[in-house]
């Protein structure tokens, strides 16, 4: 596939070199460039491109950047697509202010989608990047971890999840993007490393009723990090 992948860090350049090493074609794009990029091609085989660039990309785009820049990726381009968009990220209010539309009750992916004006897959964003780098296993072990896989259209997340089984983790679907929530920052599901039987009942687990309330612990305990 030819993949484009906006945002360099740790879990862009992730799936960078997992997709390069499936034999992928794959550009990668951040806020600062491709001259910024140097290290990130050299380790990963990625191209170096412009975000316009990436976003371009035939069957994948990948955006794995914070909520708060969202709103300054290339729109004209992405709206237009024709490819699989998929929003790896998380919103995390400390770092990227109130977003009032997912205060409301958006879930951020649903936002995403809004603001780009493309449909999007969720994917990626209920593990940790170390976990990502380091624990894929070959299919049919008893090791893998699992990722939920949410989104509107079951044919692109099937195929999401093929990809997700091919770089080394177990696949499950999360269900629709308005029920992404329960992968987010502070559910269950999230960033525990579960294997597949274990998952599925993590996103059983996810209780509607405390969702704000989780969404605001998780983000008190990031905020360090931010």
């Amino acid at each position: 596939m030819e993949i484009g992948i906006i945002g360099s860090g740790n879990i862009g350049s992730t799936l960078a070199g997992y997709l390069i090493k499936l034999g992928h074609q794959v550009t990668i794009a951040n806020s600062r460039g491709p001259e910024s990029l140097t290290d990130v091609a050299e380790n990963t085989g990625a191209k170096p491109v412009t975000a316009e660039e990436a976003a371009r990309a035939k069957d994948l785009v990948i955006i794995a950047i914070p909520a708060k820049a969202i709103r300054k990726l290339p729109v004209d381009i992405l709206s237009a697509s024709k490819a699989i968009v998929l929003d790896a990220g998380n919103y995390y209010p400390s770092r990227d202010g109130q977003i009032a539309e997912i205060e409301d009750g958006l879930t951020d992916s649903e936002w995403v989608a809004k603001v780009i004006g493309h449909p999007v897959i969720k994917a990626f964003n209920n593990i940790v990047a170390g976990s990502l780098a380091s624990k894929a296993r070959p299919g049919g072990g008893t090791d893998r971890i699992a990722l939920s896989v949410a989104g509107d259209n079951k044919e692109q997340t099937k195929d999401i999840m093929k990809l997700i089984e091919e770089i080394g983790f177990d696949a499950i679907d999360g269900g629709t993007l308005s029920e992404s929530w329960k992968q987010q920052p502070g559910e269950p599901a999230y960033c525990q490393d579960l294997e597949k039987d274990a998952l599925e009942a993590a996103l059983q687990e996810a209780d509607p009723s405390t969702h704000r309330e989780n969404l605001a612990k998780a983000d008190e305990m990031a905020r360090p990090y931010f």
